[in-house]
């Protein structure tokens, strides 16, 4: 489903824009973008608790009778960001098992460490080894006796979450201003996507958008693609929890996500 709100963005941007590629064959980087507005992680947040899940950390939310899962891959900065920590107790109060696991080992991005730059510690945690670590993860939630597993990936989470909808390995995705994803990428793609995308972030401008939305149309994937106004990259996760407009655009970009696996997973 193509979105009103990306329609009129297109119409404002004009149709004769040309559409950026994107090489998948680049050297990957951290943008600008991936690692602003760093959250201040907290351990302790959430009202679930994090256990061993495939030999990751995982911060857990819910329960495992309902046999419905959502896996909820980090941006940069991982699994004890409290805003998604309270983005999977919403995943968890709509009837779901959500789990956040750590794909960085306990060393997820930290902007002021001068010995680990940007690419030094991309080296080490690249979008690739998050695809196999959320394979991982897949096949312990289908040893839990998981029926159906939704996944969700936001900035670098993103490319592991469109790998694992690429091999069928889930039964709904859901990306979040996504980095590292190509046109090839979406190419590939067997199982319904959602995209939830910023009119701001310069990686994914509406014309991409828009190619992205034709190409799972016609693979005759079901799809909901969506550009949020005004926002920008990390909209749904980096927010100002005490700025209401900033809360609302998140929240109603959660509530897109919810309903994409409500109506998959359910």
């Amino acid at each position: 489903m193509f979105s009103a709100a990306l329609l009129f963005l297109l119409l404002i941007h004009g149709a004769h824009c040309v559409v950026p590629e994107i090489d998948g064959g680049r050297k990957m980087a951290l943008s600008p973008h991936c690692v602003s507005n760093p959250p201040t992680l907290d351990p302790a947040s959430g009202a679930g608790h994090v256990e061993k899940l495939a030999d990751f950390n995982t911060y857990v939310s819910g329960s495992l009778e309902s046999k419905l899962a959502v896996l909820l891959a980090s941006d940069v900065y991982g699994y004890e960001t409290p805003n998604l920590r309270k983005i999977a107790d919403k995943v968890a109060a709509a009837g779901f098992y959500a789990v956040v696991p750590d794909f960085f080992y306990g060393e997820p991005f930290n902007p002021n460490r001068t010995d680990r730059p940007k690419d030094a510690w991309l080296k080490d945690h690249s979008p690739e080894k998050g695809f196999k670590d959320a394979k991982l993860m897949v096949q312990a939630l289908k040893s839990k006796g998981v029926s159906k597993i939704g996944a969700a990936g936001f900035c670098w989470g993103a490319k592991a979450v469109i790998e694992l909808a690429k091999i069928a390995d889930v039964q709904a995705a859901v990306i979040l201003h996504p980095s590292f994803v190509t046109v090839d990428d979406i190419k590939g793609v067997k199982v319904p996507l959602a995209i939830l995308s910023a009119e701001l972030d310069k990686k994914y401008p509406p014309e991409l958008l828009k190619q992205f939305d034709e190409i799972l149309q016609l693979n005759k994937v079901d799809r909901f693609v969506k550009m949020f106004p005004k926002c920008s990259h990390g909209w749904t996760l980096r927010y100002n929890v005490s700025d209401p407009a900033a809360v609302s655009r998140a929240d109603e970009a959660h509530q897109d996500m919810l309903n994409w696996f409500t109506k998959h997973i359910k």
